[in-house]
């Protein structure tokens, strides 16, 4: 944490006044001030910029990042050429601004509230000589440009720190990569490691604003000598930044007044998708399907074998050779962020179609596409070779048409035709057959009615009914099931029994049926589907459909070979099948699933009841969230609320839900936390009973957290001491995920960012429900029974 002390302040120095260690610049607003700070170590002093009103305190800029002064004697000072430099006792001048305009008229240096430091004319307000904002570190502000001079140079960007204690210059940037048409990358070196994806004229094609539009406004110059990127805050009141991080991660932040806390709005590289080429070349990368990699329509894998194993580092080549002088045509791909335009050509004036015809000229065209999609569409932008790290963007992607030889289009054409054919013959005999039941039976028309008024939606931003999860007629579920056999039945929980199925074609699924006396069945089923309808995430489990009949209930699922995690973490053998690179990458799944329900979902939602049962695997052992009966989605901003009706399991509900009835995401973080430490530990939270002080899992935890004892509460697996740090990290996390108190818990964006290895986290306070030295629990009971078995709440009245 950096240190920091001030005696006195100033807002404004001329020529021959310094600033020295003790001393700060305010801007005028008091929103930032700048001065000397160290990072503990009184040897290695920084001259730099944070949020003055913000604790713990928040650099966002550092003028001798890589020089820093070897004692606590440096000064800043303006000397009378109008450069600003850093003075240690020992060195000299260690850092200089280098300003190259000729300072002609009296000059000073002053903090503008938009963290701009400047060297400016005495006598105008806006005639700067110097600014820190043409010298950016790894933090991004409102106002603040990434630029390139496209004919002297240089160009301006961020660049990472080295670490969370060492502001010299990193391995990774965040810039606008000017190669063919300019687009935002995160980079080491030259490597691209995500690409935000070029400027269509609204938003970078790859990136997701929406949620922020409401709030900050983004703007691109592009000329034939110069491009900038910047955006601006639309509400005074909104603090929010961008930082690239050590990793090469870059994350939005905003300010919560509320929490006090620093809240990452959005995180990229943010799934594997994001990834730069993770499919490999001539493929779309889709993170709602699986395999999450495709070859496009005409190609196929180039290493067959590879491919199946999911390694699709090697992409696709196509399956027939382009034949320019005898005719190729185009296929179009909507909704997608479009693909590496650092090879791409670009026109502004062009219309698409004349953008297409262009393409079919040149052989060496393999793909097209607007330049800018405001009012309809403009400009053309083409592509050569391969094509390369391209996505489906179903949010706000654009339409991209790629080549392929007539030969294909044709065998699509006539795929697309029969499959019209079968859909029509489909639609027909469908009529008939309705129309047939319409007539013998009023019952089903009733039936009809009811499942649509069950299905309506409530929500605008919902899909539409003809989009929900297909249903299955009853008797299809009880033949798959074998008339829900015993031996086929995989597990039951509080709402209902779940059963394996295989269907005529073969497909394996599992069904939930729901509990005909269960009093929340038919809303928890209403909800499920609701919910699940619009979800689609690898490490959420997909829904497949719905049945009813009468009283029966049914959930279609698609089939987990491998059931649930608790099957593995709590079972004496199988739990040696998890090795930790394997347990290490679940919890990083589960995370990553919580975060795309709280953060990037079309609505927010709140699970309400995470916990090992509920995490599914398949078949390579890739973590699903199940279970969404008792979800909460909000709309817009919402992001908590309160109920009279506490549902959930126990051992893994935060306090203030168990005791309150309160719940928001950082009540889906606690249990997140629980579930971090049973697989680290092996044991559950209410089934595992500490000896000594007769504690809970987690307050067993937090006690050797207190004792730096760490180590005794992995679970009896072998490991390394390579991978030892990594696993203490994520019992850390796992701790400041269950603090007693909401505010304190990190929200999952902050919690993927930490278990990708974040050094310096910050320390945790005592868990929830921790009994303390008197060794009760928060209702004042003895914790001697903290062995009871896990046991679900179907109702419970919060006081």
């Amino acid at each position: 944490m950096p240190t920091f002390s001030k005696q006195n302040t100033f807002t404004i120095i001329a020529p021959n006044q310094f600033i020295q260690y003790h001393e700060t610049i305010v801007s005028a607003a008091g929103t930032f001030e700048a001065g000397f700070f160290n990072f503990g170590d009184p040897q290695r002093q920084y001259f730099g910029i944070w949020y003055k009103r913000i604790s713990p305190r928040t650099i966002v800029w550092v003028a001798n990042r890589d020089t820093p002064v070897q004692n606590s004697t440096g000064l800043l000072k303006l000397n009378d050429q109008g450069n600003l430099v850093i003075l240690d006792d020992s060195k000299g001048a260690v850092w200089s601004s280098n300003s190259s305009r000729i300072v002609v008229k009296p000059a000073v240096v002053q903090l503008l509230d938009s963290g701009n430091l400047v060297v400016k004319d005495a006598n105008s307000t806006g005639n700067f000589f110097w600014e820190s904002f043409d010298y950016p570190g790894d933090t991004f502000l409102a106002g603040m440009k990434l630029k390139s001079n496209l004919v002297t140079g240089p160009y301006r960007y961020l660049t990472s720190w080295r670490n969370p204690e060492d502001p010299a210059e990193g391995a990774y940037s965040y810039r606008i990569n000017t190669h063919g048409l300019p687009q935002l990358v995160n980079a080491k070196g030259a490597r691209f490691l995500y690409r935000g994806g070029s400027w269509n004229g609204f938003l970078f094609t790859g990136v997701s604003w929406q949620r922020m539009h409401r709030i900050l406004n983004f703007s691109v110059v592009f000329t034939d000598k110069e491009i900038s990127y910047q955006y601006e805050t639309l509400i005074s009141s909104v603090i929010t930044r961008v930082v690239l991080d050590s990793y090469g991660i870059s994350q939005r932040f905003q300010w919560s007044d509320m929490t006090q806390n620093w809240e990452a709005i959005a995180t990229r590289p943010a799934d594997q998708c994001d990834d730069y080429a993770f499919c490999g070349i001539n493929s779309n990368c889709n993170i709602d399907d699986f395999p999450i990699c495709e070859c496009l329509e005409g190609f196929m894998p180039k290493f067959q074998p590879k491919w199946k194993s999911s390694n699709w580092s090697g992409g696709c080549v196509r399956n027939i050779h382009l034949n320019c002088l005898h005719g190729d045509g185009f296929l179009k791909y909507p909704n997608m962020k479009l693909p590496d335009t650092s090879s791409s050509w670009f026109d502004k004036s062009l219309s698409l179609e004349e953008c297409k015809i262009m393409c079919l000229k040149n052989c060496s065209c393999t793909a097209y596409a607007n330049l800018d999609i405001r009012d309809g569409g403009s400009g053309c932008l083409h592509w050569f070779d391969n094509i390369v790290d391209m996505r489906k963007h179903p949010d706000q992607g654009q339409d991209i048409y790629i080549r392929l030889a007539s030969s294909e289009l044709d065998h699509k054409k006539n795929k697309r035709n029969l499959k019209l054919a079968g859909t029509l013959a489909g639609v027909i005999a469908s009529i008939i057959g309705l129309s047939v039941l319409v007539l013998v039976t009023s019952a089903y028309r009733k039936k009809l009615g009811y499942i649509k008024k069950l299905f309506h939606r409530k929500h605008k931003t919902e899909k539409e009914d003809g989009d929900l999860a297909t249903i299955f007629d009853f008797s299809t579920i009880t033949n798959a099931t074998n008339n829900f056999s015993d031996r086929n039945k995989l597990g039951e929980g509080g709402f209902g029994t779940v059963y394996k199925g295989i269907l005529v074609d073969g497909q394996e699924i599992a069904v939930k049926r729901l509990s005909k006396t269960s009093g929340q069945g038919t809303e928890e089923f209403k909800n499920e589907v609701k919910l699940m309808a619009t979800l689609q995430h690898r490490n959420l489990v997909k829904l497949l459909g719905c049945s009813i009949q009468q009283d029966e209930k049914l959930l279609i699922y698609e089939f987990m070979p491998n059931k649930s995690l608790d099957c593995f973490i709590f079972d004496t053998m199988r739990s040696k099948l998890l090795n930790w690179t394997k347990r290490l990458e679940i919890i990083d799944g589960i995370a990553r699933g919580l975060l795309y329900l709280h953060q990037d979902s079309t609505l927010r939602i709140i699970h309400r009841d995470l916990k090992t049962s509920n995490i599914l695997l398949d078949i390579d052992m890739i973590p699903k969230i199940s279970d969404f009966g008792l979800a909460r989605s909000f709309t817009g901003d919402q992001a908590e609320t309160n109920t009279n009706r506490v549902m959930g399991t126990y051992g893994y509900m935060p306090p203030e839900y168990a005791v309150h009835g309160y719940f928001s995401i950082k009540s889906d973080v606690f249990s997140f936390g629980v579930v971090v430490l049973e697989i680290i530990s092996g044991r559950k939270n209410r089934g595992f009973c500490d000896p000594i002080h007769h504690l809970n899992l987690l307050g067993h935890a937090w006690r050797l957290w207190i004792d730096e004892r760490l180590e005794e509460l992995i679970a009896d697996i072998s490991y390394d001491e390579a991978i030892c740090s990594e696993i203490i990290r994520f019992i850390h996390v796992g701790l400041l995920c269950v603090q007693q108190k909401p505010e304190n818990r990190p929200d999952m964006s902050s919690v993927v960012f930490m278990l990708k290895g974040e050094k310096l986290l910050p320390k945790p306070s005592e868990p929830g429900f921790y009994a303390g030295k008197d060794n009760t629990n928060s209702t004042g009971s003895s914790s001697k029974g903290c062995s009871l078995n896990e046991a679900s709440i179907s109702l419970l009245e919060a006081r």
